[in-house]
């Protein structure tokens, strides 16, 4: 019923008269910061994946921290000193909940609304979710009843607020079963699934067959209202049985068959990143992985039928662009985000092998594919000054010191986390809106935001989960180009669309629900 609403729109829609201006950009360039920073993200075989970084803003001042796992070595929170505009720049201040060891990742979400973020921390071994108090600090939830094992490896995290739910659903993608003294290969473990009762979290459901996952998605695919589970996972220790899934998120979960549309998939799956490409309103779908990338579009049926997209697009980063390492590349963490602001979402790509797999490229620099007006894209990494040799894992890719530029984060296995400032010298213009709600779900966990500029429609789903173990909560960003307006509009997890409203550029916007109107207020 909301695709069929979104399509009516979508035809209604009166075009601006100010059409998107297509300026060519020079190309983007980053700054590192913070060299003086170490962190490291170590450990034996155990923390070969993993190695997450999650963005978020704990104390209230609007610049997003960092949290970034460890492994072996304790996981660190950086607080952003950025001024406004100013040079990038973060400080080590780990509170004693935070600086935990076996952290292979988190991911920021505000579970019992109340409007400070909380975390969702994945372990080697018992995963936490801990409450926000302010100031960044932290302290276990004492009564909702989430338990974890003790035994588990989890490398994957999404959640959502599902229909007449005060508390998300939340989904952890465990690797491979530790226990089973016949492993690791073919011994994937079973993910878990925790769905609320009464305010609280049951034992949680296992999501089986597992086919040892590196990361998960809850995203409304369809436009349907309702978010399924998409898992992409290592067939590195599935070896042959095993595929890509997708779990329908009906009242008894299952996964989408043959029968369905869902085809059988089988890479080395790393990440997951979900972005509208092409103004359609549905979201493409980005896979990180050993050897080639894959970038999927739905095939128009309207069941769950990927088709990957063909080579002459330029996304599939299979080899490194410099050195003299031509073996394939290992992906990890993706992102979508308009690096330059000229309307057209590029993509990151944490790149490095997993520790020394012979037939994998050892020197793999990082990925920033540019895209062009005709959406092919094409490879930026070198001359931006992001193409690290470092075996790199997790990423944010987020505006640090409100400056309307998306800056960058990665955290490396074995090396010291970089940190960069992204001072493109004629970047376009910008919005960044943060949608809420004044009661359950304030973050808005599920929405879709429009934006209109000139005759596309730019559209972001808020969403949990995906990357490679870590994620952001931050205000939705969109590249103008030369336009100095636009308009936005909300669809909320309900369905409900707001009116449109006129916002202008280089400004960060929060939208509060009412009703079917915005209360919007510059931030």
């Amino acid at each position: 019923m909301r695709f069929n609403l979104l399509i009516l729109a979508l035809a209604a829609a009166p075009a601006l008269a100010e059409t998107a201006a297509t300026t060519p950009r020079s190309p983007p360039l980053f700054a590192p910061r913070n060299p003086e920073i170490n962190h490291q993200y170590t450990g034996g075989w155990e923390h070969f994946v993993g190695g997450g970084l999650a963005s978020f803003d704990c104390n209230g001042d609007q610049r997003p921290e960092l949290y970034a796992a460890g492994g072996e070595t304790p996981a660190i929170l950086l607080r952003n000193q950025s001024a406004a505009g100013g040079p990038v720049n973060f400080t080590p201040d780990t509170p004693a909940a935070l600086a935990l060891t076996g952290v292979t990742g988190a991911y920021p979400l505000d579970i019992d609304s109340d409007g400070i973020t909380d975390l969702a921390v994945l372990r080697v071994g018992e995963n936490l979710i801990l409450r926000g108090l302010g100031d960044c600090r932290f302290e276990p939830f004492d009564h909702l009843g989430f338990s974890s094992r003790t035994d588990g490896w989890t490398t994957a995290f999404s959640a959502t607020w599902e229909t007449g739910q005060s508390l998300p659903t939340l989904a952890f993608g465990n690797y491979v079963d530790r226990s089973n003294p016949e492993g690791p290969f073919e011994t994937c473990d079973s993910s878990s699934l925790y769905r609320p009762l009464n305010r609280a979290y049951p034992s949680p459901t296992a999501l089986k067959p597992g086919y040892c996952p590196l990361s998960i998605l809850f995203t409304d695919w369809a436009r349907t209202g309702r978010a399924d589970l998409r898992m992409s996972n290592d067939r590195h220790y599935y070896v042959k049985d095993g595929e890509e899934q997708l779990w329908a998120m009906e009242e008894t979960p299952r996964l989408y068959s043959r029968q369905d549309g869902w085809k059988r998939y089988m890479i080395w799956g790393m990440g997951i990143a979900s972005r509208d490409l092409t103004g359609d309103g549905l979201s493409e779908v980005y896979l990180s992985s050993m050897g080639d990338q894959k970038l999927q579009t739905l095939s128009g049926s309207g069941r769950p039928e990927y088709i990957d997209a063909t080579y002459e697009r330029g996304t599939t980063a299979h080899r490194p662009y410099s050195g003299d390492d031509g073996r394939p590349s290992t992906g990890w963490h993706v992102a979508f985000g308009d690096v330059q602001n000229d309307g057209l979402d590029d993509i990151f790509i944490a790149k490095g092998n997993v520790e020394q797999m012979p037939g994998a490229a050892m020197a793999d620099p990082n990925n920033l594919l540019l895209q062009n007006q005709d959406g092919t894209f094409s490879e930026s990494g070198d001359l931006a000054g992001i193409g690290s040799m470092a075996r790199s894992r997790g990423a944010v890719l987020a505006d640090f010191n409100n400056d309307g530029l998306l800056d960058l984060a990665v955290v490396n296995r074995r090396a010291a986390m970089e940190i960069y400032q992204n001072v493109s010298p004629d970047a376009g213009n910008w919005i960044a809106v943060m949608p809420q709600q004044t009661a359950l779900n304030r973050d808005a966990i599920g929405a879709f935001i429009e934006l209109r500029s000139g005759d596309r429609i730019q559209t972001r789903e808020i969403t949990i989960g995906g990357g490679h173990a870590g994620g952001s909560l931050g205000p939705p960003h969109f590249g103008l180009g030369d336009a100095t307006s636009a308009q936005v509009r909300v669809i909320w997890p309900d369905g409900t669309a707001s009116d449109w409203r006129d916002v202008a550029a280089n400004q960060m916007f929060v939208l509060t629900r009412d009703g079917q109107s915005l209360a919007i207020s510059a931030n």
